[in-house]
């Protein structure tokens, strides 16, 4: 009998580092939306308690947390995961979200901006995950795995450095992170899953699609011809984090309107 409630995540425990903006907010609606509770965090405490508070006010089933956090420094991990550990015994699902970027044209990229930006988009991922590792397994189930989600990108994936070189290359580290962990973790009942978005409008992207013009801009070099909307980010995460995602792990989920398989125009060209 198939079950009706493929996407329910009553009665689960998610956290979100960098929740408080963009697809990390998306997340959090998405999750509080399926009734979890739902932990978001990042360095700027303040707003993660706004954005909490604004998400509660939709009435959800689910709640909503924030607090402050720094998963950039071996210490803000370790105030994290303590952090965690205090307000709840059990974890079912962790979204590896938090992120930066840093855009300069090739020849004047600067050296700094290699560390800085893997430090926590890779480097930091990884050590959260590591920390979180036992409170995950923990509360895992033989048939309802608990889940890790790391946010990737389409850039990631395709040769693309649009003048992120650093960002481009933390996330094609983070999607092979996120097999090699699928592979490690799954006799302990935890599935790794990324995501690989293409443009959503959040703080990231602003400089480029953060008005009217730049967003009619970019969606028109979509093959799906728009942006992402928050509901794709909600329901891309109900999915891998409900029942109807249990058998999934190591997967690369493409969310960027078809730029993953854009190879550009036909070799033989048209008639």
């Amino acid at each position: 009998m198939l079950p009706s409630n493929l996407f329910d995540l009553t009665g689960k425990t998610a956290l979100v580092t960098g929740g408080a903006t963009g697809i990390g907010k998306m997340a959090a609606t998405g999750l509080a939306a399926a009734g979890a509770s739902v932990f978001i965090a990042s360095r700027k405490g303040e707003d993660c308690r706004k954005t909490a508070a604004d998400i509660n006010a939709l009435n959800f089933s689910g709640s909503v947390e924030g607090f402050a956090a720094d998963i950039a420094t071996q210490t803000g991990i370790e105030a994290l995961i303590n952090e965690v550990q205090k307000r709840t015994a059990r974890l079912n699902i962790l979204l590896n979200n938090a992120g930066r970027s840093w855009g300069a044209p090739l020849g004047a990229f600067p050296h700094d901006a290699w560390g800085k930006v893997l430090d926590l988009n890779v480097t930091g991922m990884f050590h959260l995950t590591q920390g979180l590792i036992e409170i995950l397994a923990a509360s895992a189930q033989p048939d309802d795995p608990s889940r890790v989600i790391n946010l990737g990108s389409v850039m990631g994936e395709i040769p693309m450095g649009d003048q992120a070189y650093s960002y481009s290359v933390s996330k094609a580290g983070v999607h092979h992170m996120t097999k090699i962990l699928a592979k490690e973790l799954g006799a302990r009942q935890i599935t790794v899953n990324a995501l690989a978005p293409g443009p959503f409008q959040s703080g990231m992207t602003k400089f480029a699609i953060g008005e009217d013009k730049g967003s009619a801009r970019v969606a028109a070099r979509v093959p799906a011809g728009r942006l992402g909307r928050p509901e794709d980010i909600a329901g891309a995460i109900q999915f891998l984090c409900g029942a109807g995602g249990a058998y999934i792990t190591g997967a690369i989920l493409p969310l960027s309107g078809g730029i993953n398989v854009a190879t550009g125009p036909s070799i033989f060209g048209e008639d």
